[in-house]
């Protein structure tokens, strides 16, 4: 089987996973399923959860597409006419409880193809990171020690590397450089030089992948239960209002998904059900609110 072929079928093994232990966390949603297919070339597997008693609403997603490049993208990829493979999963949880942190996490295969139907380039990307709107400090520090111990194996440069490249990405820059969250790990164009190395770096993927529910899990076990008032909803809500800006205005998977004729309803399965927005909003000082502001910048977790 081909490296392609490969990460396409851990891809679905592992959303069966993660909404399965999703499912189990929460304890009474499920997971809806939409099959769909695109009609330039493939489809995909979306799977919704909503109304939980921990996870108001969240999706977990393969898509598996491919077809023309269209020229937006041929132009962003410095590329002449080409057909594109893409496959991947994506997932976005907002939870019910402010005191129990947003998770998104996605893991990707990209090739390109010359009109010859000659492979010409190709790249693994992907990553995590959490969104919490009240800190506890031993969460971040389970969150980024899990990553950091799925990626060592492979180098001990990746995390330090890949955790600034989050750092930097998932950032309203038009808010003053203000991170959505803590960040985690982002990485792209991780591109194999040869047959070892394709190896190798889905073996890293798999790795990452299979991180995930250790390194959130455990964190929504301990916070789910933590009582809270229409106060920490408001902030919860204001802060997810920051999270909407960067999907819609920085994301790049969003505006891949979207360039490439995606299923709509899929691509913006990332949003909340509810944001709020005030203009000019400044938390009281010496709240828990403001101080929560800190965080929202780069900070060495481990």
């Amino acid at each position: 089987m081909t490296i392609r072929d490969r990460f396409t079928d851990y891809i679905h093994g592992l959303q069966d996973n993660i909404c399965a232990a999703l499912e189990r966390e929460d304890g009474s949603a499920v997971f809806r399923e939409d099959k769909w297919e695109r009609a330039d070339g493939g489809g995909g597997r979306t799977r919704v959860i909503a109304g939980g008693s921990v996870f108001e609403k969240g999706g977990v997603n393969t898509s598996v597409v491919h077809g023309a490049l269209p020229k937006t993208m041929q132009d962003a990829f410095g590329v002449p006419d080409s057909d594109f493979f893409a496959c991947g999963l994506s997932l976005v949880i907002h939870p019910l409880n402010p005191y129990v942190p947003t998770v998104h996490a996605n893991w990707r295969y990209f090739e390109l193809y010359n009109k010859a139907g000659e492979r010409i380039d190709g790249w693994f990307g992907g990553g995590s990171d959490l969104t919490p709107y009240y800190l506890y400090e031993e969460d971040a520090r389970h969150f980024h020690t899990t990553l950091k111990n799925a990626m060592e194996p492979f180098g001990a440069e990746l995390y330090p590397r890949f955790k600034k490249q989050c750092d930097d990405y998932f950032t309203n820059k038009h808010r003053g450089n203000e991170m959505r969250g803590i960040g985690g790990v982002f990485y792209d164009y991780q591109r194999p030089v040869d047959e070892a190395d394709a190896e190798r770096l889905l073996r890293f993927q798999q790795a990452n992948g299979d991180s995930f529910t250790e390194a959130y899990l455990p964190i929504v076990a301990r916070r789910k239960a933590t009582p809270y008032t229409e106060r920490e909803t408001a902030w919860q809500e204001i802060r997810r209002g920051r999270y909407v800006e960067f999907n819609l205005i920085h994301d790049r998977g969003t505006l891949f998904g979207l360039k490439t004729n995606g299923r709509t309803e899929s691509i913006l399965m990332s949003l909340p059900p509810r944001a709020r927005w005030y203009y000019d909003h400044k938390p009281a000082e010496g709240s828990a609110e403001a101080e929560m502001m800190q965080y929202y910048h780069p900070k060495d977790w481990v």
